[in-house]
């Protein structure tokens, strides 16, 4: 696998894509997605990962954003097609039976918030900034961000962020949801990889299942969502980590899953 613009690391059931652009802020261009599309189907095919963590080399941003030096001549039919591409690639992400954390540090603006929202959990630095800036460069936010922000926010706070452009520090972001928790810059990586060990230490089979039937109900009516909540919780029965989980409770003893 050559990636030019991704890093994939993977240790004790956990792997860690970084988005390795620092000089332009982690900006997406076609490339870069391209990149982690190749990593998502690594990811997708490895059983041996549990956890994933997402984060933005150099420190100063997570994603700044869509590379606005490519974006900038594109006419009609290359800008649906660019925003296609982001789409695949951000729900391939959002698809992904392991649970995803967003790290933080700094910027994550336009299509780096959109890539944020992608994720199941976001930890951000308390340098961490969020916008959805599109509509001040003349478009309007192209990778899921009018959709998943609204979901996770509520549309009111999703369409003042969108209309006006602003930026939303850390703090807010707290405040309003956008994010799981807040922490120092030194201590970003640390707090996701804990809360990435902490969800490895648990049964993946019932890990996966939880997050697929949190993805799949949230999108339809409660009656169909429980339907898909009693199949996942049915599925569990099958498994060998079931009855270790149970055992090891009873026997009340350490627990020894085996992703089976």
């Amino acid at each position: 696998m050559e990636l030019k613009n991704v890093l994939l690391e993977k240790n004790n059931h956990i792997a860690t894509v970084t988005i390795n652009r620092p000089k332009a802020l982690n900006a997406l261009n076609s490339e870069t997605l391209r990149d982690l599309n190749e990593v998502l189907e690594n990811l997708e095919n490895d059983s041996d990962v549990y956890v994933v963590i997402l984060t933005g080399a150099g420190g100063k941003s997570f994603v700044a954003g869509a590379d606005i030096t490519e974006m900038k001549d594109l006419n009609t039919i290359e800008g649906r097609e660019f925003s296609q591409l982001g789409n695949k690639v951000f729900r391939r992400l959002e698809n992904l039976e392991k649970p995803v954390i967003a790290a933080i540090p700094g910027f994550a603006l336009g299509g780096g918030c959109e890539l944020a929202l992608s994720c199941d959990i976001r930890i951000a630095s308390e340098k961490a900034k969020f916008a959805q800036p599109e509509v001040g460069l003349g478009i309007t936010p192209g990778f899921g961000g009018t959709q998943r922000l609204a979901r996770l926010v509520g549309t009111g706070i999703a369409k003042e962020m969108i209309y006006t452009a602003r930026i939303v520090k850390a703090d807010e972001a707290l405040r309003i949801g956008l994010v799981n928790k807040v922490v120092e810059v030194d201590k970003l990586m640390e707090e996701a990889m804990n809360m990435a060990s902490l969800i490895a230490s648990q049964a993946p089979i019932a890990v996966k299942l939880s997050k697929a039937a949190i993805n799949r109900g949230i999108q339809c009516d409660i009656d169909t969502a429980v339907m898909y909540e009693a199949e996942a919780f049915g599925a569990c029965f099958s498994t060998l980590d079931q009855k270790e989980g149970m055992i090891a409770f009873v026997e009340k003893r350490d627990k020894s899953f085996q992703n089976k």
